[in-house]
Formats: C-alpha cells, sequence, structure tokens
C-alpha cells in the first residue's frame, strides 16, 4: 500500500468509521458473523466504512435506501474480502437498490445462431467493469444462516470478474493450485448438473447449475451461510474456497456455538 493510498485510508475511517453501536446492531442482525474475534470485527467494521465511502448508493423503482441496510450490505460484502486485499472491489463504483426483485431482459444466440429474448426476474446483478444491483427485500433476509444470500452472491461475481468474465475462476493466490481448482470445481459442478437434470431434490440450490459462474456464486453463498452443508456435499470445493477466501467459517460457527 503506498503512501497516499495510507494517507487516504486513514482519513476516512477518521471522519467516516461505522459508529460502535451501529456497527454492533449490524453484526447483532447477522448471525454468519458469529464467531469472528474482536480483532476481525475491527478490521471488518473499517473495511464496511472503507465500502461505504467508495460506492454510491443509488435507489430505483422507488427503493428507500436506509441506512441500516446500506450498513448491511457493505459488512457482508467486507466478509468475503475481509482477508483479501482491500483493493479487491476497485474498479466500479455503484450498487443500484431495487425495493423487490426486477426484470432483466436477456438476449442469447444458441449455437445454430438462433437469437432468444427473455426476461428473467432477478433479486441481484452485477455488471463487469459496472455497477451491483440489489434487491432490498432480499437484502434484508440476507445473512441468516440459512443459505440464501444475494449481497455475497453478487459481490463474489465481481471477485470473479477480477481477472475477465464471471465463469467460476477468479484469479487465486499464490500457492494455490489451478489445477486442483478446476478440477475440483468442474466435479461438483458435473454432478450438481446431473442431480438437477434427474430431478433430484438438491441440497445445493439448483440455481447453481446455471453455468460454472452461478455455481461459484451460489457456493460462496453456502460456504458462509451454511459451511457444513457444502463440507457434506462437496469437500474437496469447500477446501478450495477455504484457501481462497482464507476463512474456515464452519470451525468459526462450532466455536461460536459451543
Amino acid at each position: 500500500m503506498n503512501w497516499f493510498r495510507r494517507w487516504r485510508r486513514a482519513r476516512i475511517l477518521r471522519h467516516h468509521l461505522i459508529a460502535a453501536d451501529a456497527f454492533r446492531q449490524t453484526v447483532d442482525a447477522l448471525p454468519i458473523l458469529d464467531g469472528l474475534t474482536a480483532g476481525e470485527l475491527q478490521r471488518l467494521r473499517e473495511r464496511a466504512s472503507l465500502l461505504l465511502h467508495d460506492k454510491a448508493f443509488s435507489a430505483a423503482g422507488g427503493a428507500e435506501v436506509e441506512p441500516d441496510l446500506q450498513r448491511a450490505i457493505a459488512v457482508q460484502a467486507s466478509l468475503l474480502t475481509l482477508e483479501l486485499e482491500e483493493t479487491s472491489y476497485d474498479g466500479w463504483s455503484e450498487i443500484i437498490l431495487y425495493p423487490d426483485e426486477f426484470l432483466r431482459d436477456r438476449v442469447e444466440t444458441d449455437e445454430a445462431g438462433v437469437v432468444h429474448h427473455s426476461r428473467d426476474i432477478l433479486a441481484g446483478e452485477s455488471w463487469h467493469g459496472g455497477p451491483l444491483v440489489l434487491s432490498l427485500a432480499d437484502v434484508a433476509i440476507s445473512g441468516r444462516g440459512d443459505g440464501f444470500n444475494v449481497v455475497l452472491h453478487e459481490f463474489a461475481h465481481k471477485l470473479d470478474m477480477l481477472n475477465g468474465d464471471a465463469n467460476g475462476f477468479p484469479p487465486l493466490h499464490r500457492g494455490m493450485d489451478a489445477g486442483a481448482w478446476a478440477r475440483d470445481f468442474s466435479a461438483a459442478y458435473q454432478d450438481l448438473c446431473r442431480r438437477v437434470d434427474a430431478g433430484e431434490d438438491t441440497p445445493i440450490d439448483p440455481y447453481a447449475s446455471y453455468d460454472p459462474g452461478e455455481f461459484f456464486a451460489v457456493l460462496t453463498e453456502a460456504f458462509f451461510e451454511t459451511p457444513r452443508l457444502v463440507l457434506a456435499e462437496y469437500p474437496a470445493v469447500y477446501e478450495q474456497l477455504r484457501q481462497f477466501y482464507r476463512q474456515h467459517p464452519l470451525a468459526r460457527q462450532e466455536a461460536a456455538h459451543a
């Protein structure tokens, strides 16, 4: 971190650090944060404060952007990068908030060259190099430890996009084995697709079978929300995510609930 970035960071935290009471209120409302140490919570508070300062929150569709929901978004997004570089969310500047799920037109061309038009109902969306979009109704039910988390999902896409399109292969850390990542994620993705195609009611959200990018985002949700489930279903993927995020949510949750 160069001197200007250090100076800027210190200045932002001096003037815009989330108030202690407000931060504690946000943390207490998010069971997925149970077990974080005092030091981790302090770093999370700083990371979330920097994100709130650096990203513009814009309302769309009549949404009311309340400070508590902004804090919930910033805190959960910062959980993903707690052990990663603070620059992980650089390169884009806006978070657009809708009051509820929203429609997005989709245009796709199949292998035969036929263009298909559809309209999807979305809880969130991430654009490469552009804004991140969230449904506030879905933000409000994220972080409860039940496996659903639109904030983690869309911010995971942003991490995935650091080296191009969201394809389930984010830039790995030094020492991580790219071949092992590809092998473990590919095997798990193919297994889930096979089970979904067979009509099985899978413990992992079947939306993860849409493509490898969605698989990475859904498994990130589950890794932090329901880590025991990920470890039981796809232990190799759990280990890859543990190395990537440099966190062990299952151990943290077990210690918190012991």
